[in-house]
């Protein structure tokens, strides 16, 4: 009958690198690439996650190729994918799947990377930074593990620092700065004047001597 002459067109397990879809096939397919198809498959296999493959006919997991370090395979990948900044891959990872974000007080600048950088003098890095960020004007910082903008230091009062500093600096003989936290000094005002660095104000001008403009770092005598 049909049944028993299907039945005898039958021939065995679908061989190794090929896969039968059901219900009864006539043809075996060729196993896709980004999988592999052992004897007797009726569905071709995803390669694992952290491996990839773009060849056809894979028979076993083996035949997948695994991650480089660095680089990152989704399941059933036909090539692996290059970590993005901020992330990365490294040898000790036994399953690439995905890139781990770089710590905070690190960053990566670059794609495809297999570590971190510590974060620069004058900046802050959180967690999957891409790039060091500056401190903010009126704060500094000389360590390499800052991991957000509280990490760097408020400017003393008379001291200034500018965006990114590793360091503050002393106002100028001319100016001041009467709190902390200060971008930059301030110059006196016309009628004072101040000889000395790092200073929190200002000096009126003295008896004798006239200060006509701003910034004076020395009061000028009255002429004859």
């Amino acid at each position: 009958d049909a049944q028993y002459q299907l039945s005898a067109l039958c021939q065995g397990s679908c061989p190794p690198g090929k896969y039968c879809p059901e219900p009864a096939t006539t043809q075996a397919l060729d196993c896709p690439t980004a999988h592999f198809c052992p004897e007797g498959s009726s569905v071709a296999l995803p390669c694992a996650p952290g491996s990839f493959s773009n060849a056809t006919k894979n028979d076993e997991q083996s035949d997948c190729t695994l991650a480089d370090a660095g680089y990152f395979a989704a399941t059933g990948s036909v090539a692996q994918t290059a970590c993005a900044k901020g992330t990365f891959t490294d040898a000790t990872m036994a399953v690439k799947d995905s890139c781990t974000p770089c710590a905070g007080g690190e960053y990566q600048d670059a794609e495809g990377q297999t570590a971190c950088k510590s974060c620069e003098q004058g900046s802050y890095c959180p967690v999957g930074a891409a790039a060091a960020l500056p401190c903010e004007g009126g704060s500094y910082s000389s360590a390499t593990s800052n991991d957000e903008p509280s990490d760097c230091t408020p400017t003393d009062a008379g001291y200034f620092a500018a965006t990114g500093s590793i360091a503050q600096t002393a106002c100028a003989a001319g100016t001041m700065a009467h709190s902390s936290g200060m971008e930059k000094c301030s110059a006196c005002d016309p009628g004072t004047y101040q000889n000395e660095m790092g200073a929190t104000e200002c000096k009126p001008c003295p008896r004798g001597s006239h200060c006509g403009v701003a910034g004076l770092a020395a009061s000028i005598l009255c002429p004859p």
